[in-house]
């Protein structure tokens, strides 16, 4: 049971810290810079701890631009405002994502300037050759550690990680939560210290200061991932154009 709860945090936070600090604050609002060649790195952690759900930083960029462009309404590619429940939400950001993916989406220059690329790492890693190897390699392993078949359970929240990942932020923090600054949408904060998510269910303050590095903004809030950000640009990592 240990080992089975071990791999399940350790995915869900390695793959959150994915999407929060390379994906979004980098690839989306470019809150930092990087070289080439740690971006290159951070690729393929990505893809390494995102696995049969991993997500192409250069769309989830231009997703995430347009979702600040037009936020609540029919443009947005995910809003609760414009879809009943959660699934269907997922489904349209899934049909959306694939659209871009596949050059069949018309997306506005704007949304473009200096996305990260690597055509081939991308192309493979949204392949279902790719993605059914990871998924049937997390099998393997609660096949071989998990005490009883009720731990099985947890197999597609592995498999489907990123987009869980996403709709909580997307779903939820449009809905529920406590608001810091007033904006023209519906973003809330879902925590006060926001450990779960790594900063990102700070979603108003996001909202409000988007190319901040510190998605915390008032007295009490934590954002876990700050912290590290600021590690790595004292150690020439990264460079931060947007601090807290």
């Amino acid at each position: 049971m240990v080992v089975i709860l071990i791999f399940f945090v350790l995915h869900w936070y390695l793959s959150l810290f994915a999407q929060t600090f390379f994906h979004h604050r980098y690839a989306a609002h470019r809150a930092f810079t990087m070289s080439k060649g740690w971006e290159w790195f951070f690729f393929v952690y990505s893809y390494i701890t995102q696995g049969s759900s991993y997500m192409s930083p250069r769309v989830y960029a231009i997703l995430h631009r347009i979702h600040h462009a037009y936020t609540d309404t029919e443009h947005d590619p995910h809003s609760p405002q414009y879809d009943k429940n959660l699934v269907g939400m997922m489904v349209r950001t899934s049909v959306t994502y694939v659209k871009i993916m596949k050059n069949r989406f018309p997306v506005e220059e704007r949304f473009l300037k200096n996305v990260p690329q690597i055509n081939w790492l991308d192309w493979w890693g949204n392949t279902w050759y790719s993605r059914i190897l990871w998924s049937a390699a997390y099998t393997w392993f609660y096949v071989a550690f998990a005490p009883s078949a009720w731990w099985y359970l947890l197999i597609p929240v592995h498999i489907l990680m990123g987009p869980i990942h996403g709709v909580v932020i997307n779903w939820f923090a449009h809905k529920y939560g406590e608001v810091n600054f007033e904006t023209d949408n519906t973003s809330k904060n879902l925590f006060k210290v926001d450990m779960l998510m790594l900063g990102e269910g700070y979603h108003n303050n996001h909202h409000k200061y988007p190319s901040r590095s510190n998605f915390a903004a008032k007295r009490g809030e934590f954002d876990p991932v700050y912290p590290i950000i600021r590690v790595l640009n004292k150690l020439k990592v990264i460079r931060i154009i947007n601090p807290a």
